[in-house]
């Protein structure tokens, strides 16, 4: 009966994707959603692709062996990247009016820097994208009762989530995302208050949870200590920053307002329904303590499933639990194939092909990239060893060391120029990869910290000294600096009194 009920709401999310791609009538609606979302949608799809299967079982397994202090990277550095980028990041980006976040390195530093860190951005894509995949095979072996094995629920999940994905782009998303919070928010209270009863309440299981020292979050007075804690926490709210499907929620917004606040409000309703999880799951240990104490070690992402499924549960709260948790996966699954094809496809493969290519025959380009990446990262997700919390965290270390400082510097910072960026992603990228392949299992200095310290000495000295590539790149200012490129646009529209400019010409 559960099966028949998966199986019906999965049925009904694909039909909505599919209704949704009637809106889709060129690359800016499949890319961005024709820059048309209103701010509850907004703050939906930021939500909704932030909450995935790390959320509702990943953390809970990690906060179950190591508490607070082995969660830094998510929630809480993830919920501050959203919070970052709304109020840093989402004002200037928008206003720059672009279609990807590859864009900017372009129109910044040039096409060699908007290859490397397009690249780079792709490959991120990986580790996330496969540890959705891996949860739907998780989900359907459980909900089939072992009838489907996990192989073949990774095929059904992912195909069935590229169909709307497909046809629907950002506009698929973001309406199913909308739908798809309310499940989750809806689900998991409820599942919770359902729990919390056979438990003797919140307090009961929060106190339990406190003696036991998992509420301990800071690291000890200790460098070695200090210096991973703040690796860990980094890694996701900075790392995810130059991430192209937070990008596509900024530049979807009808206005820049609806852009940052929603950004905001998305980043805080995460952090607010991450603990939801880790709850149930802590409950289990004083529910079924035997059971927990067989996976904690073996495969603690199945403690959660297996709590739910007890005889105990009724069928109703099973269905919202896992009608939550495949929103939650479904949410973050759209969005995580759809960002890097549009990325990938605009900023590697349309430059390759030229101004031969139309519109549409773009948008057609765009949508087999995100077939060829969606059996891609279901091959990868059927071969990788890693947990799903691990499979998430470890995903944005390349981005944290090869793209963050040249946007942060890009945006920020006048002086910076092709130059710096090309010195701080070879630093960036060389220091990290030395630390993972050369040094021990346990360095004093994570690789992704050293290697974004080593990112930013480099845009310095890169953008200081004099500059060996005097030569403007086509299409780029000779002037670095954002200031430089407005003034010279400013120049170049003049007399233009309906120039807008938010739309700028590339």
């Amino acid at each position: 009966m559960l099966l028949w009920f998966v199986i019906a709401y999965w049925v009904i999310s694909v039909g909505i994707g599919l209704y949704a791609a009637t809106r889709v009538h060129n690359t800016r609606d499949f890319a961005i959603a024709g820059r048309h979302l209103p701010f509850y949608m907004v703050t939906a799809t930021v939500f909704a692709t932030w909450f995935g299967s790390e959320t509702v079982l990943g953390i809970p397994a990690t906060f179950l062996k190591e508490g607070l202090h082995g969660i830094v990277a998510d929630p809480f550095g993830a919920s501050m990247c959203l919070i970052l980028v709304g109020l840093f990041f989402a004002a200037p980006l928008y206003r720059m009016n672009l279609l990807t976040i590859g864009d900017f390195y372009k129109k910044k530093f040039g096409r060699s820097v908007e290859v490397l860190t397009t690249i780079a951005i792709v490959i991120s894509y990986l580790g996330w994208v496969g540890a959705q995949i891996t949860a739907l095979g998780l989900v359907f072996n459980v909900v089939s009762g072992g009838e489907i094995s996990k192989v073949a629920g990774m095929w059904i999940g992912s195909g069935t989530i590229l169909i709307y994905t497909y046809f629907g782009g950002m506009w698929a998303v973001a309406i199913t995302d909308f739908i798809q919070m309310i499940i989750i928010v809806v689900g998991m209270l409820f599942i919770g208050y359902e729990i919390s009863g056979e438990v003797g309440g919140v307090g009961t299981v929060i106190e339990h949870a406190a003696q036991a020292g998992k509420f301990e979050f800071w690291p000890v007075l200790d460098a070695k200590e200090i210096i991973g804690f703040v690796a860990a926490w980094i890694t996701m709210m900075f790392g995810s920053i130059p991430q192209q499907d937070v990008f596509q929620r900024v530049q979807s917004a009808r206005t820049e307002n609806i852009a940052i606040w929603g950004s905001v409000l998305g980043g805080v309703l995460y952090f607010m329904f991450a603990f939801v999880p880790m709850f149930l799951a802590y409950s289990a240990t004083l529910i079924d303590p035997k059971m927990v104490s067989e996976l904690v070690d073996s495969d603690p992402q199945m403690i959660l499933p297996r709590l739910i499924l007890r005889p105990e549960v009724h069928l109703f709260a099973q269905v919202m639990f896992f009608g939550a948790l495949l929103s939650a996966i479904k949410s973050c699954a759209s969005a995580t194939l759809l960002a890097p094809s549009v990325t990938f496809s605009e900023n590697i493969l349309k430059p390759m092909l030229g101004h031969k290519l139309s519109d549409r025959g773009m948008l057609h380009t765009m949508r087999g990239v995100t077939l060829a990446f969606t059996v891609i990262v279901t091959l990868y997700a059927m071969n990788s060893k890693a947990s799903i919390f691990k499979m998430v965290e470890n995903a944005y270390q390349i981005t944290l060391v090869m793209a963050f400082v040249p946007l942060v510097a890009g945006l920020f910072w006048k002086r910076s120029n092709t130059q710096g960026a090309l010195v701080a992603i070879f630093c960036g990228l060389s220091v990290w990869l030395s630390i993972l392949i050369f040094g021990s299992d346990d360095p004093f200095f994570p690789a992704q910290f050293a290697g974004v310290i080593a990112s930013a000495v480099g845009m310095v000295i890169g953008s200081l000294l004099p500059n060996v590539m005097a030569k403007p790149l086509p299409h780029e200012p000779e002037h670095a600096g954002l200031h430089h490129l407005a003034a010279s646009h400013t120049e170049h529209v003049a007399g233009h009194p309906h120039h807008h400019p938010t739309h700028r010409s590339e």
